[in-house]
């Protein structure tokens, strides 16, 4: 019954505004409070937006406030007002819900409210509305600033709201099924805001010394009228087609052509010259069916070689949180008009605003003035303009700016934090997906002015390139950058246009690498290790730091449990949200589990129980697969046992065996107890092959491998950038095991009976080697094709090209791991300790080592059982002097 009173409120009160007669809009007495009385409605609709809903059914925008706006601007309090009521009726749907409703209810009230913006949009491709607005934001502007009073401010600031809104508003694809060249609402849009001067007025802003305040409004604009622009179809609008493009589009024809001329040979081919039913059956011997006896085919012969046992099966359905992400960037070409006109713009505003704009947002930005989220807009100005500067006539000094030290910093920041946010907030991991690709197109641009920058004329401007790179090379964060984002790819939260981006921006990486490297006899970058200090312990290892007893343990749940009890009644004094894994680490997030399980156990028995209960819900969250860190829905009496049963389990670890595995490098590390981490800075010198053996991973090449599934999709230079990296690893590194796996081979056997393979010469002169090698191989290693179902590592491709060991070598080397020290055993090291410790120039452990009966003891078992027996203080009494 309210609904249906708020209904005919409503009607009444839209009744009160006016009517439009002709052209002419007669407007009522009570149309100023009318207004007032919509906005007082529109703050106090309900969740579902009803009151939005209405007003746009109705088609109050369209019907009574643009023509007000049009015809009744003078009217200066009716004008505020309009405009008021406007920019609420028109702000994007995400903002009125908060995000994208999952509740198929609201989710329909979600695609309504949308396409009433859309038709709202629609309504303001008006010259004649948006002269009006530029008209009186003109007149704003002229006013001195000492004239100015809040209410001009606001006005200002609600008409440029309300362009972003119109701006904001997304396309269609039902309505608009244009093809490219052909004016859509939102060319419409852009075409009235020139006409009627609007895009001057935003140029002004972003120069003006003065109106600094709304540099955010203005960027948040511009880059939504360049929302549908490439950077490179803009630069070369209005000039002739360069020959380069014109053999693209012949080579694109030809492919097409040969595809199109090899489907109708398979046509002919498959014709029988007698009808189907008379075709006979055959018996296809040597290939099984169901049961023991060989296959039937009741087809004709020229179909046999389609035949496979899937025929008839049904498509197995991909569950919706395994399917591949999509890409949801439709772009398409503006009409010609709207492009001159774009691309003068973008000229004037590189030439007026650009650096002087980027500087005031970023300081916003640095200094949290700024809405969340608003670096988005920053990176996507930073690519788009930068790219349209770099493609039209490349001015290194218009770009200033952002072709910085400073720049790569803040865009590495930012690409790390998306990173890790990705990864530990799922629910929201494909909105953090779609932010780490801006940021990542806005690295790829920075890149390639850096590398454009190189070939240069002028001087200055190629020193400036080199010491850009010689920072960028030095420092290992920018290095590492790239194997992070290949082995944390996700094709469920990042598009393969993303996945494109990544291997193009590391091709270019890389290839400025080796061309910064080339000629120099030694390159230094810095290195980071992380250097543990340490209290030391017996050599029983980790579990004599662990209490033993249950008495032990009971001691320890009887005082934990008390503060368990006080955080559970008191949540707000909680530590903040811990991530219960290493981003860092080359060991899977999903394999990080029982980690996590030791830290909690470890918070438990240094007494921190309010920091073991945060980070196991933070594991809850991370990995809610099997409930192993409880229930999402969990009570606290239920968590309080849980915690228990961590505490007095006997969890593996794995600290022993890492101590065992230590190589003669780190030998001054004691068998200790972890205290406190830092990271140790020092330099090195750079080899690139060992830095691109860091690419030589299943993980990595498993990604290049996905993108090279879509090679007739991709672009040449695409193609080029994944052959050229297989290639450095099968050859340059002589790991072309690596890409001996069934999945690359049926890609490889796609392309080589693809009808326009002439077309891809560089992937099938690929494809002829690898596929070469491995029948080398397995002429030799008959166990190489049983290989091929595997992704292998470095170990198995050294097995399989060098040998496999044997079971009794690999029992041996474990049996001599484990030999324990005898009374006689100890009796002889300390005998010889003590006769060859006095002997000088001379390394005692090796002397003893010598002594010892060989292949029985390592170097690091003697120099540990040394300290053990009280014979040495420490194992960095027996560190070698390094060369």
């Amino acid at each position: 019954m309210d609904l249906y009173m708020m209904n005919c409120e409503l009607l009444a009160t839209c009744s009160a505004l006016g009517f439009l007669e002709g052209d002419t809009y007669h407007k009522e007495p009570d149309c100023l409070e009318s207004i007032k009385d919509l906005i007082r409605y529109l703050r106090h609709e309900d969740d579902t937006r009803d009151i939005r809903q209405q007003l746009g059914a109705a088609q109050i925008l369209q019907n009574d406030l643009v023509p007000l706006v049009i015809q009744h601007h003078n009217d200066k309090q009716l004008f505020d007002a309009v405009i008021r009521l406007m920019v609420n009726l028109t702000q994007p749907a995400l903002l009125c819900f908060g995000k994208v409703p999952q509740d198929p209810t609201f989710r329909h009230h979600f695609l309504q409210i949308v396409s009433y913006l859309q038709a709202y949009k629609e309504a303001f491709a008006d010259e004649r509305l948006f002269g009006v607005l530029s008209e009186k934001l003109y007149d704003l502007l002229q006013m001195e600033w000492e004239q100015r009073e809040e209410e001009h401010n606001l006005l200002i600031e609600r008409i440029l709201l309300l362009v972003r809104n119109i701006l904001h508003v997304p396309p269609d694809p039902e309505e608009e099924k244009s093809v490219d060249d052909d004016a859509s609402i939102h060319d419409r849009v852009l075409w009235a805001i020139h006409m009627s001067g609007m895009d001057d007025l935003i140029k002004f802003l972003a120069s003006s010394e003065t109106e600094q305040q709304w540099s955010m409004h203005v960027l948040e604009t511009v880059s939504l009228m360049f929302r549908d622009q490439i950077a490179e179809h803009l630069a070369a609008t209005g000039q002739a087609r360069s020959t380069a493009e014109r053999d693209t589009d012949i080579k694109n024809l030809e492919i097409l052509r040969q595809r199109e001329m090899a489907e109708k040979k398979n046509r002919a081919l498959q014709r029988g010259n007698r009808h189907s039913r008379f075709g006979g059956s055959y018996i296809v011997q040597g290939l099984k069916s169901i049961g023991d006896k060989d296959v039937i085919y009741h087809k004709g012969l020229q179909n046999f070689k389609n035949y496979t046992h899937d025929l008839g099966k049904e498509m197995r359905r991909v569950p919706k949180r395994k399917q591949q992400a999509k890409d949801t960037e439709a772009r398409r070409r503006s009409a010609l008009n709207v492009r001159l006109f774009l691309k003068e713009f973008c000229i004037d505003f590189l030439e007026n605003c650009y650096n002087r704009l980027m500087y005031i947002v970023k300081d916003n930005l640095i200094r949290e003035k700024a809405q969340q989220h608003d670096e988005t807009y920053y990176l996507w100005s930073m690519a788009f303009f930068m790219g349209f500067n770099r493609l039209f006539h490349f001015k290194p000094e218009l770009v200033s700016e952002t072709v910085s030290i400073r720049t790569f910093h803040f865009i590495e920041q930012n690409l790390t934090n998306y990173y890790e946010m990705m990864l530990t907030d799922k629910k929201e991991a494909t909105s953090w997906a779609r932010r780490m690709h801006l940021a990542l197109k806005a690295y790829q641009e920075l890149l390639s002015n850096v590398h454009e920058m190189d070939h240069s004329k002028e001087e200055a401007v190629r020193e400036s390139s080199k010491i850009i790179k010689n920072n960028i090379f030095y420092l290992m964060e920018y290095r590492e950058l790239f194997l992070a984002l290949f082995r944390k790819f996700d094709e469920t939260k990042q598009p393969r246009s993303f996945l494109k981006d990544l291997v193009e921006t590391t091709h270019l990486f890389l290839k400025m690498l080796e061309k910064f490297c080339k000629g120099k006899q030694t390159v230094v970058v810095q290195n980071r290790r992380v250097k543990r200090k340490k209290k030391k312990s017996s050599v029983s290892g980790t579990k004599a730091a662990q209490p033993k007893s249950i008495e032990e343990l009971e001691a320890i749940w009887t005082n934990v449990s008390e503060q368990l009890r006080t955080c559970t009644l008191d949540s707000a004094n909680l530590p903040d949200s811990v991530v219960p894994f290493d981003a860092a680490s080359e060991i899977p997030v999903e394999e990080q589990r029982a980690e996590a399980l030791v830290r909690i156990q470890d918070g438990l028995f240094s007494g921190h129980a309010s920091e073991a209960l945060v980070l196991l819900r933070s594991a809850r969250e991370v990995w809610p697969e099997g409930d192993v860190f409880g229930a999402a829905e969990i009570e606290p009496e239920e968590e309080t046992e849980l915690l228990k049963q961590i505490l007095f389990a006997d969890l593996p670890r794995s600290t022993q065996a890492e101590i065992e595995d230590l190589g003669e490098e780190e030998e001054e590390e004691e068998i200790e107890e972890e205290e406190l981490t830092s990271v140790q800075v020092s330099e090195k010198e750079f080899n690139v092959l060992d830095y691109m053996k860091r690419f030589a991973n299943s993980n990595v090449v498993k990604t290049y491998v996905l993108l090279l599934k879509n090679y007739q999709q991709n672009s040449s230079h695409t193609n080029h950038c994944v052959a050229k990296m297989l290639h450095r690893i099968a050859y340059d590194l002589k790991m072309e095991a690596l890409l001996f796996q069934l999945s690359v081979f049926c890609t490889f056997n796609k392309i080589l009976v693809d009808p326009a393979a002439s077309a891809y010469k560089e992937l099938v002169v690929f494809s002829k080697y690898i596929l070469n090698k491995f029948f080398s191989l397995a002429a030799t290693n008959n166990k190489a094709y049983v290989e091929l179902l595997f992704w292998k590592n470095t170990n198995v491709i050294r097995e399989m090209t060098e040998g496999y060991r044997k079971l009794g070598e690999e029992e041996s080397e474990g049996n001599r791991k484990r030999i324990k020290w005898t009374p006689e055993d100890d009796e002889e090291l300390r005998s010889l300790y003590l006769q060859l410790k006095e002997v000088e120039d001379v390394d005692v452990v090796d002397n003893i080592l010598a002594n010892l009966k060989p292949g029985t003891r390592t170097r690091k078992q003697v120099i540990n059982h040394l300290v053990q027996m009280g014979l040495a203080d420490s194992v960095k009494d027996f560190k070698k002097k390094k060369k």
